[in-house]
């Protein structure tokens, strides 16, 4: 029995793949930018909002001053979208309530900022007891950089190597994997990688 459960959020908890593409195309559209595919958005989101928005600029856009002109105009889009098509996966509340039911401490770790990870997991799985949500935060690297879950195992009092570390990326196996935490790879999310 695992002493704890730590999941990614974007593509494991929450099908935000919509809400994050369409948020991103708004912004390269309003700076004169072609609009890409929300199936390429699968390989473009998951390393934090910075990573995403040099991965569908146009290589000779891809400065400090074009990124965040886009940047700027992505968080504008995703504070107004963030929930128009986002919802839970199918079964996430049945597996949630099955894990609380056995008493496995759940947390969240994932890379997008703090302040929206809070209000999706607010919004949509507030309902649920989560002893510990960290996004990305200023003072701390972002996955596959392991400290994130070292935090929360600290914070949970137990070793890594009892904790469950739950995605659907390559990220987050290399996360699990550097922290010595039980990776968990999803069959639904963006990747199946």
């Amino acid at each position: 029995m695992p002493a704890a459960a730590i999941f990614d959020l974007d593509g494991t908890l929450l099908d935000t793949l919509h809400d994050l593409a369409d948020s991103a195309n708004e912004a390269l559209t309003a700076s004169g930018y072609a609009a890409h595919p929300v199936d390429a958005y699968r390989t473009f989101v998951g390393d934090g909002m910075a990573v995403l928005i040099e991965r569908i600029l146009p290589p000779d856009a891809r400065t400090p001053d074009g990124v965040a002109k886009v940047l700027t105009g992505y968080r504008a889009a995703y504070d107004r979208r963030w929930k128009a098509k986002t919802q839970p996966y199918a079964g996430i509340e049945g597996l949630l309530t099955a894990l609380a039911a056995k008493g496995i401490p759940l947390a969240v770790l994932s890379n997008k900022p703090q302040a929206y990870t809070e209000i999706c997991m607010a919004h949509f799985l507030g309902h649920h007891r989560f002893e510990v949500i960290f996004g990305q935060r200023d003072h701390v690297t972002r996955k596959p950089d392991p400290a994130g879950a070292w935090e929360i195992a600290e914070q949970l009092g137990l070793p890594p190597a009892e904790v469950l570390f739950i995605g659907d990326t390559a990220t987050d196996m290399e996360t699990a994997t550097a922290a010595g935490m039980i990776p968990v790879g999803v069959l639904w999310g963006f990747r199946q990688e």
